[in-house]
């Protein structure tokens, strides 16, 4: 995977790209399992990318769903049994 983010938000802790190795956009969020930080990232349909561009606050809804697992069928990388907690 080569990421490239197309937005971040430093505040909100949050970016949105596209994986330039296979054209798929995500999104993603840092999290952290207390050995190493990293990311996790959520693959986004086109029409889904599109919208969250140009709508922050449905960009932000988005990512909170993903800090609670709840688009864990998105997960471009399955985390091993160790998985992190967003930061």
């Amino acid at each position: 995977m080569k990421p490239r983010d197309e937005f971040f938000s430093r505040e909100l802790r949050y970016s949105l790209g596209v994986d330039e190795e296979s054209g798929r956009h995500f999104a993603s969020l840092p999290v952290s399992n207390g050995v190493v930080d990293y990311e996790e990232y959520y693959e986004l349909t086109d029409e889904l990318y599109v919208r969250l561009l140009a709508d922050p606050a449905a960009a932000v809804a988005f990512v909170e769903e993903c800090r609670r697992h709840e688009h864990d069928d998105l997960l471009m990388q399955q985390p091993g049994s160790n998985r992190g907690t967003p930061v």
